[in-house]
């Protein structure tokens, strides 16, 4: 025991997590699920309310942040705007159907169950918005971020990164706080300025670094000048009141056109690997299992309700833009949990006293179950559309 006490909690804190990983990450391998479940399986062992080894769960939050800026500017460099610009429609009218529905149906199930109108507004937006970082990490796993139904997804994903400004704006002054008018103007400004950048890039096509060719074959600085390029996006869009990981997104797009992909890839993909996963034992590190033990059945009923309700909404939104059925289905699938954004609305909601506290710890218990549970849930919507998929093969064939 004396030497377990002498131990550097760091030190620990590392070697633990590196030894839980690889064992859970060995065991989902076997069963060809992805990591994301391991990383939050391993943040909810450590953290206070499992073994207790993580007591500073702020701190990992915050370095989890760093992964999924960097996990938004890798998926930038894979994309071509005018391949994203035709998804305009139902990135757009999307998001906002879904919104608009999620909201109704939440405002329709608290009349029966006499809710405060401001809360069951509130809750209608937590419960629209899907993890960019869940299912981006799942799309780039499965190699569908360059098809149609990633393309669509991915789209639908962006406009949600945009669309939590106003929600939170929205949500400001339902708690009877109101946005300072500068702030709006800023937010405003800093989406104009990120309209002109994308318009320049999707003009000029192609655009070259100014110091690529000082630092093409010094890997030293050019570790330095990549995280540059990536933070940078993100740091001036968080100067401007928007999501970094939008500004990173779009820092990405701009490397696209800039053709320096190779090199920033190689340079930044450990570092990407490492502090995404630290996003997800940030998730894991919230759930409260004596909360969700005591409050099993509401939260099951909840949970269900959410995943059916996303899953068919989302799906008739895609079908509607030219998606074919198994298809709309499976970006259903993909869009039917609640994001981490939503964890921004409901501290905004809690602190303004909208949210009491058994209802913002049974919202942070619903969105990281669902964040647990969707990988799960996506692979069985696969396997049962290729199960469906060969039935009509199988019928077809009898019939020729």
């Amino acid at each position: 025991m004396l030497l377990f006490a002498k131990l550097d909690p760091t030190v620990a804190f590392v070697s633990v997590l590196a030894i839980l990983i690889i064992l859970l990450g060995l065991i989902l391998k076997r069963f060809k699920q992805p990591y994301i479940i391991g990383y939050i399986i391993v943040g909810a062992l450590i953290g206070e309310h499992g073994i207790g080894l993580i007591k500073d769960a702020d701190s990992i939050h915050h370095l989890g942040e760093i992964g999924i800026i960097l996990l938004l500017f890798f998926i930038g460099m894979e994309i071509s705007l005018p391949e994203l610009v035709k998804q305009w429609k139902l990135a757009v009218v999307g998001t906002l159907l879904q919104v608009g529905v999620s909201v109704l149906i939440v405002l329709s199930i608290g009349h029966f169950f006499n809710w405060n109108i401001n809360r069951s507004i509130i809750l209608g937006f937590v419960i629209a918005l899907s993890s960019s970082a869940v299912i981006i990490k799942i799309i780039q796993d499965k190699h569908l971020i360059t098809t149609r139904i990633g393309k669509n997804v991915l789209s639908i994903l962006l406009m949600q990164d945009i669309i939590i400004v106003p929600l939170l704006i929205i949500t400001s002054i339902i708690g009877g706080k109101e946005e300072p008018i500068e702030n709006i103007i800023l937010m405003i400004i800093g989406g104009l300025l990120v309209m002109a950048i994308l318009i320049y890039i999707y003009i000029k096509r192609s655009i070259k670094l100014p110091f690529e060719n000082k630092i093409e074959n010094d890997h030293e600085l050019q570790v330095f000048a990549a995280i540059l390029l990536c933070f940078g996006g993100a740091l001036l869009a968080s100067a401007f009141g928007l999501s970094p990981a939008l500004g990173a997104f779009v820092g990405g797009m701009v490397m696209h056109v800039s053709k320096a992909t190779d090199w920033i890839y190689d340079t930044l993909h450990s570092f990407r690997v490492i502090f995404v996963a630290l996003f997800f034992v940030s998730i894991g590190l919230q759930l409260d299992f004596e909360f969700i033990q005591q409050n099993y059945i509401a939260i099951s009923i909840v949970l269900l309700s959410v995943y059916f309700t996303n899953h068919l909404v989302n799906s008739f939104i895609l079908r509607l833009f030219s998606c074919k059925w198994h298809e709309a289905i499976l970006g259903g699938a993909f869009l039917a949990q609640i994001g981490e954004l939503s964890f921004l609305i409901s501290s905004s909601a809690y602190s303004l006293e909208i949210m009491e506290t058994f209802g913002y710890k049974f919202t942070i218990s619903l969105i990281s179950l669902t964040l647990l549970i969707s990988p799960f849930y996506i692979s069985i919507t696969e396997k049962l559309l290729k199960l469906r998929q060969k039935k009509k093969i199988l019928k077809l064939g009898g019939h020729i």
